[in-house]
């Protein structure tokens, strides 16, 4: 921290002269000599980038074998470093943790195209997603501290899930793409993609029973995150009549069932994991998009019904980030309503937008609409508090 800070609170009188002397002697005592850092930071970049020219220089004449051998063996040190030296390394830094199990699983992910390129194999890219996280999930729920982890093991979930739906649905978007089964498992893949939903109550019973809160807190986030991503795109698909009789049964009445269930189960086991206003909210949101992909059927193709239950899924976080006291979230809510209720606006006067004049009134109210946004956002969101 600059001094120049403690000195202008000493001069604001917010602190006094013997409190900005044990504040200068601190930051004195515990100054990171920044620049020297930065220059050892470049040295190890230059080494680390010169090893990769030179290991891509000489692919080629490096037989896959050997490669594979060392790619498994870096994997192994930096599991073993982690299994072994855990306790040591958490109280060096917890990052350093995070970092190496980060590394591992990324090598791990690599680990399986490397492969196929050693031996010429095929595969859906499900199967080694699906592998990858048979192996390296468990480390990662066990030893992750933080959000790069718990980021990288939701995003390769969602990843395998989906990459197995576009497997298993050639039908997916109405017309044949020449993979999947000749009867795709529908309703099995509506299942298989609502699977990342769960790890929400999982974090939220290991998020006073663990002692990494931080990593069990950000991974269900992300996961509440998925759930409300996927009932608002349904929201939105309802809004272009995606779920009409001719739709491929990925979108069918069966399909948007079984994940309207999957999502009010696991909003159910979160309330009941994390019985507290935060976690009855999380829950809620959960459950509430469970409700938000069921209705999505019913409203589709109807303009006003589909703008309102978006709308409605929205202002209901919104209420839970009140009852919660979650600022960003209740002004996130905010943002996307207003951001709805413009494209509603001009999906109800597209024919205005062809004149002068209805131009003008569609900037008015787009300006009215933000007005009225920020002003909502200012005045009524609650105080921040953690999630």
């Amino acid at each position: 921290m600059s001094t120049r800070k403690i000195d202008g609170w000493f001069a604001a009188g917010l602190i006094d002269a013997g409190t900005r002397e044990r504040l200068i002697a601190y930051e004195a005592q515990h100054a990171r000599p920044l620049a020297i850092w930065a220059v050892f930071g470049i040295g190890a970049l230059a080494i680390g980038l010169g090893l990769i020219s030179v290991v891509a220089a000489n692919w080629e004449d490096v037989p896959g074998q050997v490669r594979l051998t060392i790619h498994l063996a870096l994997i192994a040190a930096m599991l073993g470093a982690v299994l072994l030296r855990e306790k040591a390394l958490t109280a060096a830094s917890p990052w350093a943790v995070e970092a190496l199990l980060f590394i591992s699983a990324v090598l791990g992910l690599t680990f399986f195209g490397h492969l196929g390129q050693v031996y010429q194999t095929n595969s859906p890219l499900w199967e080694p997603l699906a592998i990858w996280l048979a192996l390296f999930a468990p480390a990662m729920l066990i030893s992750g501290r933080g959000w790069p982890v718990a980021a990288l093991l939701i995003g390769g979930s969602i990843y395998c899930v989906w990459e197995y739906t576009d497997t298993m649905t050639p039908y997916l978007y109405g017309s044949f793409r020449g993979s999947g089964p000749d009867n795709p498992p529908y309703r099995l893949t509506a299942v298989v993609h609502s699977l990342p939903v769960f790890y929400a109550p999982l974090a939220a019973f290991m998020r006073a029973r663990s002692t990494r809160p931080d990593f069990w807190r950000q991974l269900e986030q992300l996961a509440l995150t998925y759930a409300v991503a996927g009932a608002s795109i349904m929201a939105a698909l309802a809004s272009v009549d995606a779920f009409d009789t001719g739709s491929p049964r990925i979108l069918g009445a069966q399909s948007q069932m079984i994940r309207a269930i999957i999502a009010l189960v696991a909003g159910g086991l979160v309330v009941a994991a994390r019985p507290g206003i935060s976690g009855q909210m999380s829950g809620a949101i959960i459950a509430g998009s469970g409700a938000v992909i069921a209705l999505s059927y019913v409203v589709s193709g109807i303009d006003i019904l589909s703008a309102g239950l978006f709308m409605a899924l929205w202002g209901g976080i919104a209420a839970a980030a009140l009852k919660a006291n979650w600022r960003g979230v209740f002004q996130l809510a905010v943002a996307v309503i207003a951001v709805r209720l413009v494209i509603l606006s001009f999906e109800l006067a597209s024919d205005l937008l062809l004149s002068g004049f209805g131009l003008i009134v569609s900037g008015v109210l787009i300006l009215s609409i933000a007005w009225g946004a920020y002003r909502v956002s200012r005045d009524f969101a609650p105080e921040e508090e953690e999630v």
